[in-house]
């Protein structure tokens, strides 16, 4: 596959930082391991400039992003596994593998039928992948086994919790979650009660378990929600120091009455 002219550049960018001698030092410490923080990184980028609907910061993330599919792609190709062409025809013959309703002779389904047909596929390309004994292809056997361990622990109890729901377990009403949630908070109280550290953290995590089933059940993005919230917590916390800096005050000077009477007028603000 004969890479466009744009990629094609920065594929020999990428070649030319990694080639030994004359590259970049930095670059060419790199493996797998380290750039993968960085990758991760770049993803959460990505989805702040969705979520501050930055679409200048949106076309600069992409390309931190691509870059990084670009790096582990190179290492791949130094390593003789496979090369960046290699990656996109993998992800087109998967793209059309399963829009069969697009692609193919099952055109004009609706919604359901396309999320049904969509599961079915790869179901089978898991089965596929067992059978061929692929390294891909996960130890372990059951309804949670295609969850992987790799994504972020909202992201993963998210699927988690889908999957189990797909094979019927899970509540049909989101009032039995928040009764669950309910359950867990008193059993954090009980924790605290008996100061044991490790069974609160145990319950906190349960806890949280639980908020992201009542988020999910409800339609709701719990990562998207939660950066949400962080972005309202900046914004008011803000506020709070802007308003002792008025004062002649930093927040290390006020008390927390003070900073709470602050916190409840930068609710109010924005309400009104």
């Amino acid at each position: 596959m004969t890479p466009k002219p744009e990629i094609a550049a920065l594929l020999e960018i990428m070649a030319a930082l990694r080639t030994p001698g004359t590259g970049c030092p930095w670059d060419l410490q790199q493996n797998f391991e380290t750039i993968a923080p960085y990758t991760i990184e770049e993803a959460y980028e990505v989805a702040d400039a969705i979520e501050r609907r930055n679409l200048a910061d949106l076309k600069e993330e992409l390309g931190d992003l691509l870059l990084q599919v670009v790096f582990h792609a190179r290492m791949a190709e130094e390593a003789g596994a496979f090369a960046f062409g290699d990656v996109v025809e993998a992800i087109t013959t998967k793209l059309v593998r399963r829009h069969p309703h697009v692609f193919g002779d099952r055109r004009g389904l609706p919604v359901e039928a396309v999320n049904a047909l969509w599961e079915q596929i790869k179901a089978a390309e898991k089965a596929e992948r067992q059978a061929e004994g692929s390294s891909s292809a996960l130890s372990r056997t059951g309804a949670l086994a295609g969850v992987s361990a790799g994504l972020p622990a909202l992201a993963r109890a998210v699927k988690l919790q889908a999957a189990a729901s797909r094979v019927g377990f899970d509540w049909n009403d989101p009032n039995a979650v928040l009764n669950k949630i309910r359950e867990e908070t008193g059993e954090i109280e009980a924790a605290l009660a008996d100061r044991d550290a490790t069974k609160i953290a145990d319950e906190i995590g349960d806890l949280l378990f639980a908020v992201v089933n009542l988020a999910r059940h409800v339609d709701a993005d719990p990562e998207a929600v939660l950066r949400k919230t962080n972005i309202k917590f900046e914004r008011r916390f803000a506020s709070i120091e802007q308003a002792l800096k008025e004062r002649g005050k930093s927040p290390e000077e006020a008390t927390l009455d003070e900073m709470e009477e602050l916190w409840q007028a930068a609710k109010l603000a924005e309400k009104t």
